[in-house]
């Protein structure tokens, strides 16, 4: 009977070992995926707020020169 009970605990700690490998590599994964995210998320912002800021200045701009003829 010890035998059986011993070999139950080791395959257990085995187990229990390989779990914590695998979850720590799947740490490292989903933090360079949230990276790359916060990354792309920069560049969707900057993106936007250039679009914003050439259509805001081309509406300025078109409104002082149709001021300036009138």
């Amino acid at each position: 009977m010890k035998k059986i009970l011993n070999n139950k605990n080791l395959e257990s700690t085995k187990s229990s070992s390989n779990k914590n490998i695998e979850f720590d590599k799947i740490k490292t994964t989903n933090v360079n995926i949230l990276l790359n995210r916060v990354r792309l998320d920069q560049k969707r912002t900057l993106k936007k707020r250039i679009f914003f800021s050439i259509i805001l200045a081309s509406l300025v701009g078109s409104l002082a020169f149709y001021f300036y003829l009138i």
